[in-house]
């Protein structure tokens, strides 16, 4: 496939105190996959959240930290919603909100999706119960391409880490649920240029993304899961972590007992609502963030 470069033109955002930029990411052509609609940005009744679908063109909203506070580290975040979705707020630009005030420059992406109508929430809603197969087989098709999106989002920030302010051997991925299944694509499939220096995979879901050996230069991971998941997923973390434990990686699990599945950054009087501060005490106890 011919590479269609796209132009990496940063527009200013003022929206909060933090510097914002919106870079668009050079990207691969789907030639199997088709869009008829542009991407769209609305609140799901569904989902009860804002949500992003019908991603054809991968893009990144970043949120830089500013020089008092910044650690030179940085972050990509995925947020989740199934290949049909992002999740935005709570598992997007929230996060990215939290890290930066903390220092930590973060870059959300938007990763491409499932072609979907007017309506990409509701169309997995009602595909999951009537054709759970057919949902997985468009999943499958997609799902190459949302992880070149992460490799070369990686690329981007490393490549251009001196004009960010951030240290190029400290570049971590995050992902939430499908974005977690984006980010261990990432990690079976990375090389010398894409290597993530560390990995936070959020309720991550396995059935799109299997679980596989660890590689031999596998980074740090920290992961996070709740029993509880009506999705099943905290096996599949379980599994994730001993798979890197097997092979003597620096790793972490934190699952929570109660928390259910996409909590994000949603303020559910749990414990899980502090999954975050757990990431960042893990991040300075590894070294990434210095105290």
């Amino acid at each position: 496939m011919k590479s269609i470069l796209i132009s990496t033109g940063i527009l200013l955002c003022t929206l909060t105190s933090f510097s914002q930029e919106f870079i668009k990411l050079p990207y691969d052509k789907a030639e199997e996959v088709t869009w008829e609609n542009d991407e769209k940005q609305y609140y799901s009744n569904v989902w009860q959240t804002e949500v992003v679908t019908n991603v054809s063109a991968p893009t990144m909203r970043v949120f830089k930290a500013d020089e008092a506070k910044n650690t030179g580290v940085a972050v990509i975040v995925a947020p989740g919603g199934g290949l049909y979705g992002l999740s935005i707020n709570s598992e997007g630009n929230d996060v990215g909100q939290w890290l930066a005030e903390r220092g930590i420059t973060t870059f959300v992406l938007r990763y491409r999706l499932v072609p979907t109508g007017e309506d990409g929430a509701a169309e997995i809603m009602k595909l999951g119960n009537e054709n759970p197969q057919q949902l997985m087989k468009n999943v499958a098709e997609v799902i190459p391409y949302s992880i070149q999106d992460g490799l070369n989002a990686i690329s981007h920030v490393r490549e251009n880490a001196t004009s960010y302010g951030i240290n190029p051997n400290k570049i971590g991925f995050m992902g939430f649920s499908a974005g977690g299944a984006v980010a261990m694509g990432v990690a079976y499939n990375y090389d010398e240029k894409t290597r993530p220096d560390f990995l936070v995979p959020v309720y991550y879901w396995y059935d799109a993304m299997p679980v596989q050996p660890a590689k031999d230069d596998a980074p740090p991971a920290f992961i996070i899961c709740a029993t509880d998941d009506p999705l099943g997923l905290a096996r599949g973390s379980v599994a994730l972590y001993n798979s890197f434990l097997e092979k003597g990686k620096p790793v972490a699990l934190q699952m929570y007992s109660k928390g259910g599945h996409g909590f994000g950054m949603k303020d559910q009087g749990l414990p899980s609502d502090t999954w975050i501060e757990r990431f960042h005490e893990w991040a300075m106890a590894q070294g990434i963030v210095n105290p």
